[in-house]
């Protein structure tokens, strides 16, 4: 029988392997615990007051020379980074596996997200268009065009503890600004490795100013000490609703920008005419992919009465062969939550759905080994009642079902959140009822497609208790500019708009 390495030594390995400098830890501080069989990872020093000035100041004096660099170059460490990204893939993929507990293929295709932003905002480098507009005055030229913010603050969460980062600071850099990085308290050590992997692209770049990347290691005291702070323009925030209200009230009251992706309790609608082995499929991992412990994990399945008992038979059978474990052994599919707190979440979660009417189906007890495991659970809900309203972040699965199309639409928008929703039919209407300004309230709506796992070319981010933002894709990359209206008058006369005349 081999005997595996604790996930503490597997850790410290692999940020020798990349180059984490010794600085970056300390004897007293935060002190990191794998959630794979709760051994300690590291003790990571934490930023005090003074270094967090010391960090802001930084990173000012870097935009001041960073926003003078051409765009086109801007994307050329970008571009480095992709390829010390791909080189140090696996490495980093391991090591996010290790301290968030993601299964292998999980921990890979979250690096290869960041190397698919990379090459994403190398091409936008090119192409930060504005727009040419016509003016009402002769011999006048007006254009819109876009330019550089500031410092950006990327506060991310445990789940996706490296390519939220990815997502925020390649498009921020491109665009002309420094970034600060303050990751969650419970995956620091995917964040010091992310930042050696850049030091290294920026060492081949050449002359980048200092200061352009840092890290900030912290707890909530660190976060709110960045994000009231009136030097940095724009907080990109991912995590809770909670937390976002928290940040959005924080950076409006000195009037600066919010990108929040939030809270979601994402819907599944099944239709008579679905076709159940892919709806099955998609609905095994949308709900406990990442032990259900995604902003898209599927969390409500709205079945049409007809075909629900069918439906949940057929899952039960699927939730059974389940493999929970270790996430770093071959086959397994369910890995630990992140700590104890979010068990206690699971089990208290379940305890209200039962009292609200429920009936657990499937799962919902501990696994009994070193760790935070527990298997899914199937609750079928007589209605949607509070604890359904909630986002629970484990992996249980609500069941309700519907008799009219109408009303399993306005059952899965009647919740506060409105990130990410989904619906399996194979009737053109009901699809394009759904995709319709009637339909889903979300700010993510698939056909056919379980909710979780978006691609980066689309924008990302969701409605109402989900913030409004809008990361990655698409048009995402405005959010890190400043928008500027420009008139050039190239005649010799001086003619003013909507025909005032004011002759001195």
């Amino acid at each position: 029988m081999t005997i595996r390495a604790t996930a503490a030594e597997e850790i410290r390995d692999i940020l020798r392997r990349l180059g984490v400098p010794d600085s970056a830890f300390a004897d007293a501080g935060l002190t990191t615990r794998s959630p794979i069989d709760g051994s300690a990872g590291a003790v990571v020093a934490q930023a005090d007051a003074a270094a967090i000035e010391v960090s802001v100041t930084r990173s000012v004096e870097a935009f001041h020379a960073w926003k003078r660099v051409p765009a086109p170059r801007r994307g050329e460490l970008v571009r480095l980074l992709g390829e010390e990204l791909r080189a140090a893939k696996t490495d980093l993929a391991r090591l996010v596996t290790l301290e968030a507990g993601k299964i292998v293929s999980e921990g890979l295709g979250e690096v290869q997200e960041m190397i698919d932003v990379c090459d994403f905002a190398v091409g936008l480098s090119r192409q930060l268009y504005g727009l040419t507009l016509a003016s009402e005055r002769p011999g006048h030229h007006m254009r819109e065009t876009w330019q550089p913010l500031g410092p950006v603050l990327v506060i991310s969460a445990f789940n996706f503890p490296v390519a939220v980062w990815a997502w925020n600071a390649c498009l921020a850099l491109v665009c002309g600004d420094p970034v600060i990085w303050k990751p969650s308290e419970k995956t620091p050590l995917t964040a010091l490795a992310a930042q050696a992997v850049l030091d290294r692209a920026l060492a081949r770049f050449g002359d980048a100013p200092e200061g352009l990347s840092q890290v900030v290691i912290g707890g909530r005291e660190v976060g709110e000490a960045l994000a009231a702070d009136p030097r940095i323009p724009l907080v990109s925030a991912t995590g809770s609703t909670r937390m976002g209200k928290a940040v959005a009230g924080t950076v409006a009251a000195r009037l600066g920008r919010s990108l929040l992706e939030l809270g979601g309790n994402n819907a599944m609608i099944v239709t008579p005419s679905a076709d159940l082995d892919m709806a099955v499929r998609a609905i095994a991992f949308s709900a406990v992919g990442t032990c259900g412990q995604r902003c898209t994990s599927l969390r409500r399945l709205l079945v049409h009465e007809s075909i629900a008992d069918a439906l949940i038979a057929r899952l039960k059978t699927a939730y059974q062969t389940l493999p929970v474990g270790d996430p770093r052994e071959d086959g397994v599919l369910v890995g630990p939550l992140i700590d104890v707190d979010a068990r206690r979440g699971f089990e208290a979660a379940l305890e209200q759905a039962v009292a609200q009417g429920g009936e657990v189906v499937a799962g919902g007890e501990p696994v009994e080994r070193d760790g935070v495991y527990v298997r899914p659970a199937i609750v079928r809900m007589p209605a949607q009642t509070t604890v359904v309203e909630h986002e629970t972040f484990a992996p249980i699965l609500y069941v309700l079902t519907w008799s009219d199309f109408d009303t399993a639409v306005a059952m899965q928008n009647a919740v506060p959140q409105g990130l990410s929703s989904c619906v399996f039919t194979d009737s053109v209407r009901e699809a394009e009822q759904f995709l319709s300004a009637w339909g889903s309230d979300c700010g993510i709506a698939n056909v056919n497609i379980g909710p979780s796992g978006a691609e980066i070319g689309g924008a990302f981010g969701g409605e109402k208790d989900t913030g409004g933002g809008r990361e990655s894709g698409s048009d995402a990359w405005k959010a890190y500019m400043r928008r500027q209206t420009q008139t050039v008058n190239f005649s010799r006369d001086l003619p003013l708009a909507q025909g005032v005349r004011f002759d001195v």
